[in-house]
């Protein structure tokens, strides 16, 4: 009831300004008939687009408007763009507006105009993506990493100073995480992408999971009344050859919306590892080299039909496959404290793993008055399985490689089962001096996950009880949210927002006949303001609380072994970490953008790389440990040094306070981090272009971590051939192999551990394009209602 009360409070001047709107109507026609399906678009007086809509069959529209003054813009394939400024005082009958011809009205229209690379909104940076050529023939994977002030590293996506972030397709989040997002994103074109968006403080609309933001990829549209397919093949090769194809097909007809998509790629990765641990009684070195089989096979069908002018249904299928089996050879080096080389083992392993998901969802979206009130609903189910198979043996050789004995010899399976349901309802409320949103969802999330070791160093397989186990999840969350925007005066926006989410967990080891539950009601605000000084300056400040809920398979209490000496359990008492953000930004002619932030994160939990000296062995596992208070400035500079030469940069002073809430046998310690990047392309013709871009980012420590520095060097190149509707383009990506993670260094327990991973980051693309219809066409991309759950299920 408090909660309630709070929220009428809150937004009671919204409602006491709310006023009724006017009728604008007119009819769109040509010298020789009426005109269906041309786009009516209304702009404000900035510029940007605040409603529109399409001709009916008779060529007449309707729209409703706030009182005030407005351009209306008509564009219909074939016909010359039309543009009128007009004044909305009372109901207006603009009468027949009349669209003339192209004199080339079979031939495709080009935009000249080019989009900046990046705009910035009140509540979110606009990274338009069709600038960047280095993601011709890649993913969207590749394409979240060239976003500004976005780094993707040992499969997190992480806003600079914010931490990890969740991923949205058109504005709903996608439910996986780690490995599981990753293979996701590279199953979809980034030649598909429009924008992608980096939202570091949500809207109260959007699930208040995640303390590092958004990034909301926003795919491509077009007009109605159409059809088009994109085919992409492409080959990578860094030590070994990765071959992908991609097909998509839409079709875009009167009240039906069709698309198809299929995806495939296949081949192998080369990753090094190298972990050095400094134990008591002398060093342990340990290097690895994996062979990861790249194989993937993914669909996805989405279909919409407009029962009416104000109702559409439609729904969704999306199937995603993955089996990453790989092969490791693994040596291990121990010396004594002489720093002489005592003995030697060697373990190799095959490790059979595969992982997939089916996503089905079931939508509706109606406008349920003149008043363009619009209600979305939207079912989701969701299941994801995956497997996990691994067959070692580890023997021990005296230095000269004589054979002295098997050290450990082992079979380690593991299975998770998650079904998750998902009921969601949006209504979008606007009035004539606030635009209101507000909704409510509910999930239902079941996990059934098992772990079964056994010892095989007889050679004779036999079941370890204490390494076995058998977890059941189940999580229950209900969330009801509102969400109002008012534009003061032609220098003001304001937007205030409340999520209240409530969340319900149940935990049951069966072979530790442990129980663990969890029940906590939480108010997540957000705030943000936004002040137009001038046509050259422009101030924006927003704040928001989120949580960051522990991924399902993190809370299983199993161990998995990574070799003989190495093995990562879960935690079932793990916690949610929270996290306050704000943040204040200013845009210098939409050229110079300056942002600075501070980021506060309580009950923080994360990886612990501790070890057992005893027996000189690493284990991997989670707690809540830390508190962190990170802050810092970022500036990015967009110039056009020449007609030819486009170039984006930018520049990150980053800093951190750690403190550790818990005695786990390590001190903190944070440092100053510098990352600046610039891209570069040059224009070598109407149909040639050239990019260059450069990354670096300096070494730096971050409570328990220390981390190396980081550098990439890449060089793109498009051709465009028979009228843009094919490209050829070549990547060398990370030329001088200085991207990878290196010098990952802690020290817990007494005993220094220091990490270096390579995955292929360096290698050579080449990638051929093509695309068919009859027109650019118009479809509606969806994701999925659910997505809350789904990225919590990664590796």
């Amino acid at each position: 009831m408090k909660t309630a009360n709070l929220l009428i409070f809150l937004l009671l001047p919204f409602f006491c300004l709310a006023q009724s709107t006017f009728k604008l109507k007119g009819k769109i026609a040509s010298e020789i008939t009426t005109l269906e399906w041309a786009d009516i678009s209304i702009l404000n007086s900035e510029g940007k687009i605040v409603d529109g809509t399409t001709t009916k069959q008779d060529g007449t529209f309707e729209i409703n408007l706030k009182k005030g003054s407005y351009k209306i813009g008509v564009n219909l394939l074939g016909f010359e763009e039309y543009e009128k400024e007009i004044s909305i005082e009372n109901d207006t009958d603009i009468g027949i507006i009349m669209m003339k011809q192209n004199a080339t009205k079979l031939v495709e229209v080009v935009v000249k105009s080019k989009k900046k690379t990046i705009e910035q909104k009140t509540d979110r940076l606009v990274y338009n993506l069709e600038n960047n050529l280095t993601t011709v023939g890649g993913d969207a994977l590749s394409a979240i990493n060239t976003a500004p002030g976005v780094v993707v590293k040992n499969d997190a996506i992480t806003i600079l100073g914010k931490g990890t972030s969740r991923v949205m397709i058109d504005g709903r989040i996608i439910e996986l995480a780690g490995e599981e997002l990753n293979n996701f994103l590279k199953s979809i074109a980034a030649s598909d992408i429009k924008s992608i968006e980096i939202i570091s403080n949500p809207p109260a609309k959007y699930e208040a999971e995640g303390t590092g933001g958004l990034i909301n990829i926003i795919m491509k549209k077009g007009v109605r009344d159409s059809w088009k397919n994109s085919t992409t093949a492409s080959y990578d090769q860094n030590k070994y050859g990765i071959f992908t194809l991609r097909d998509n097909f839409f079709y875009n007809k009167n009240k039906f919306r069709f698309s198809a998509s299929v995806n495939a790629k296949t081949g192998y990765l080369n990753v090094t590892d190298d972990l050095k641990m400094y134990f008591p009684d002398g060093l342990s070195h340990m290097n690895s080299v994996t062979k990861v089989k790249t194989e993937n096979l993914s669909g996805k069908i989405a279909l919409d039909y407009d029962f009416s002018e104000r109702t559409t249904v439609g729904l969704q299928f999306l199937n995603d496959r993955n089996n990453p089996d790989f092969k490791s050879d693994i040596s291990i080096n121990n010396y004594n404290t002489q720093n002489q080389l005592d003995n030697i083992t060697l373990n190799k392993s095959n490790t059979d793993k595969g992982s997939g998901n089916q996503t089905y969802n079931v939508h509706l979206i109606t406008k349920l008055d003149s008043l363009k009130r619009k209600l979305s609903v939207d079912v989701d189910y969701f299941n994801y399985n995956s497997k996990f198979d691994r067959n070692f043996i580890a023997n021990n050789y005296t230095p000269d490689m004589i054979f002295v004995d098997v050290n450990q010899a082992g079979r380690n399976i593991s299975n998770q089962d998650i079904d998750n349901w998902s009921f969601k309802a949006d209504i979008e409320h606007p009035f004539h001096a606030i635009n209101l949103y507000y909704g409510a969802k509910m999930s239902f999330t079941n996990s059934i996950s098992d772990v079964l070791y056994y010892n095989t160093i007889s050679g004779t397989p036999e079941l370890d009880p204490n390494q076995s186990n058998r977890f059941k999840y189940t999580e229950n969350n209900q969330a009801i949210y509102v969400n109002a925007e008012k534009k003061l005066n032609e220098k003001w926006n304001l937007q205030l927002g409340l999520r209240l989410e409530n969340t319900q967990t149940n935990g049951v080891s069966e072979t530790l006949n442990q129980e663990t539950n969890n029940d906590y009601l939480k108010l997540f605000p957000t705030f943000y303001a936004s002040y137009k000084k001038n046509e050259n300056n422009s101030f924006s400040l927003n704040y928001g609380k989120r949580i960051n809920r522990p991924r399902f398979d993190l809370l299983n209490p199993f161990r998995i072994y990574i070799n003989s000496n190495s093995y990562s359990e879960g935690n079932p008492f793990l916690k949610p970490s929270f996290s306050d953000n704000f943040e204040f930004a200013h845009s210098y002619k939409e050229i110079l953008r300056t942002s600075v932030f501070v980021n506060a994160v309580t009950n923080g939990y994360g990886v612990l790389f501790t070890s057992n000296p005893e027996t000189n062995t690493q284990i991997v596992t989670r707690e809540n440990y830390f508190k962190n208070l990170s802050y810092g400035i970022g500036e990015s500079y967009s110039a056009a040094f020449a007609d030819w030469w486009q170039s984006e940069n930018s520049l990150y002073l980053l800093g951190a306070k750690t403190e550790f809430i818990r005695d786990i046998q390590a001190t903190p310690s944070n440092s100053m981090q510098v990352d600046f990047s610039t891209n570069n392309t040059f224009s070598l013709g109407k149909t040639t272009k050239l990019q260059v871009d450069f990354s670096y980012s300096t070494p730096f420590k971050s409570g328990l971590y220390e981390v190396g520095y980081s550098a990439s060097f890449d060089i793109g190149f498009k051709q465009d051939l028979f009228n843009k509707t094919m490209q050829i383009a070549f990547l060398a990506n990370d030329i001088f192999n200085t991207s990878y993670l290196k010098d990952y260094t802690s020290v817990v327990n007494g005993v220094k551990q220091l990490y270096s991973t390579n995955e292929s980051n360096r290698f050579v693309r080449l990638s051929v394009v093509y695309n068919f219809g009859n027109k650019k066409i118009n479809v509606k991309e969806r994701a999925f209602g659910n997505q809350d759950e789904k990225k919590r299920t990664g590796n």
